[in-house]
């Protein structure tokens, strides 16, 4: 079974772009290097609002991963984004086309 870390963050200053700049710049690296990462993706939905998605092995990895985006969002995004939720859980089901 898969795990998942989902986060959304409302933008605070700037653009969705501007945040997905920095996640494929700066967040990805840091993950790529964890242990039990799987994936990881930013989404817009629309209203302010950005969704952050990743995929790891096991729980533990899921929830270290929570840990080290809040440090890094702390570090690199504060000015730009506000953290609203942060869950860990498992897939139930997930499929890739």
């Amino acid at each position: 079974m898969q795990h998942v870390r989902v986060a959304t963050y409302a933008i605070t200053n700037g653009t969705a772009d501007d945040v997905f700049g920095a996640g494929r710049d700066g967040m990805l690296p840091v993950f790529e290097q964890q242990p039990g990462f799987l994936g990881y993706g930013l989404a817009d939905d629309g209203n302010g609002t950005i969704l952050s998605i990743s995929r790891w092995e096991t729980r533990q990895s899921a929830q270290d991963a929570a840990a080290t985006a809040a440090e890094w969002v702390k570090d690199n995004l504060a000015d730009r984004v506000s953290l609203l939720s942060s869950y860990v859980g498992d897939f139930g089901l997930y499929v890739e086309a």
